[in-house]
């Protein structure tokens, strides 16, 4: 009887909890009380135009407009293409296209799990217009200056930079280099076709200039890897003078492991003895392992004649007139060592007039030679296909 009622006691506690959990469930599952059946909204997404096409220079940002109803973004893989998200649609900009082929890709926009994908478009770099220049095999023109712009008395600072120097500051050289002019001197002319690069006395000073080509948008330097490159030179008369035509990195340091090429050299105390070389950290004069072409050519100070570099990832050409001067191919190219391969990397191309110094000067030099002049006639470069 005892046990009889404990357990009526009980389940007249118990039976209120049992009705409150029941009440609970029945409000649970009943009408509107199920979150999950809330309608879902479907994405809506559309993007006009669905393709973009670009021209190969011009930096032009072109848009579209973007209707969703809900939040969206829009992306790019392509490192030459940009983009910006505003409220209602993506501008897109790309980078000029420097190679000589279309190129193709894409814009991603994108709302939860719904894309939509822009085409974008580029058209290749043009070829460079040649008219009566004479273009190697398997070459097309890049780069070049002819000199012939008669609204300009200085060379084309779009074209070219100067290094300016005080005397001394490389191979012991005597002169002072300019930036092309300096009151009444001028050591850097264009007139009648031509670039002249003079050496000058004036008091106790020489001065002369030093050009290097000059990349677009202002940067200091133009390089290129790989090429055929070439110019019509007239070199100068007199015992001190050293002209060049020759290359170093755009980021040259720590000479000579950098490297340097040089398409021509000549010094004024061998009249008409023109060199080709090449300088890397194995091979350079310092340590008298240098490697080193030259010949007499006859006229060179009195006629124009041409001097050519031909160079690609195994070897190292020069020409001269177009008979081959010069040849560098390392033994051990294949290690790519760069003690003795060094000439992987873009390279500008530099036109100076030197006066005396280590080589210039090694048997004198003559003043009454001054004003000295060196002529270039145009300086071409050209690269594969």
């Amino acid at each position: 009887m005892l046990l009889f009622s404990m357990r009526i006691g009980m389940m007249k506690k118990v039976f209120p909890l049992l009705l409150l959990l029941m009440g609970f469930i029945a409000c649970s599952s009943g009408e509107g009380g199920n979150n999950n059946d809330s309608p879902v909204v479907e994405v809506s997404l559309q993007c006009t135009p669905m393709e973009l096409s670009f021209e190969a220079k011009e930096k032009l940002t072109l848009s579209v407009s973007v209707s969703c109803n809900r939040e969206w973004t829009a992306y790019s893989n392509e490192d030459w293409i940009d983009c910006k998200v505003s409220a209602n649609a993506v501008s897109v900009t790309v980078k000029e296209n420097e190679k000589y082929e279309e190129r193709t890709g894409s814009v991603i926009v994108k709302s939860g799990s719904t894309r939509e994908t822009i085409a974008v478009k580029q058209a290749a770099k043009p070829e460079m217009a040649t008219g009566d220049i004479v273009v190697p095999e398997g070459y097309r023109l890049v780069w070049h200056d002819e000199f012939d712009d008669n609204s300009k008395d200085m060379p084309d600072t779009n074209n070219w930079y100067y290094e300016t120097a005080e005397p001394g500051w490389v191979n012991n050289e005597l002169q002072t280099y300019i930036a092309g002019k300096k009151g009444d001197i001028q050591t850097a002319e264009v007139s009648h076709g031509t670039l002249k690069i003079r050496a000058i006395k004036d008091g106790d000073r020489i001065y002369s200039a030093r050009l290097n080509t000059r990349g677009e948008g202002g940067k200091a330097g133009k390089g290129w890897k790989y090429g055929y490159f070439e110019a019509s030179l007239k070199l100068p008369v007199g015992k001190g003078t050293w002209p060049a035509f020759w290359m170093m990195p755009v980021a040259s340091s720590n000479w000579p492991d950098c490297g340097e090429i040089d398409i021509m050299e000549e010094v004024g105390c061998v009249p008409n003895e023109v060199s080709s070389s090449i300088h890397c950290k194995a091979y350079y004069h310092a340590i008298n392992t240098q490697k080193t072409a030259k010949k007499t050519l006859e006229g060179a100070q009195t006629e124009f004649h041409t001097y050519a570099l031909e160079w690609d990832e195994t070897e190292i050409k020069t020409y001269v007139d177009g008979v081959l001067l010069f040849r560098y191919k390392p033994e051990d190219y294949g290690k790519r060592n760069e003690q003795t391969w060094p000439f992987d990397k873009e390279f500008e191309l530099k036109l100076n007039l030197a006066w005396g110094g280590d080589w210039g000067g090694m048997m004198g030099v003559d003043e009454s030679c001054l004003p000295a002049t060196y002529e270039i006639d145009y300086v071409r470069v050209f690269q594969k296909k």
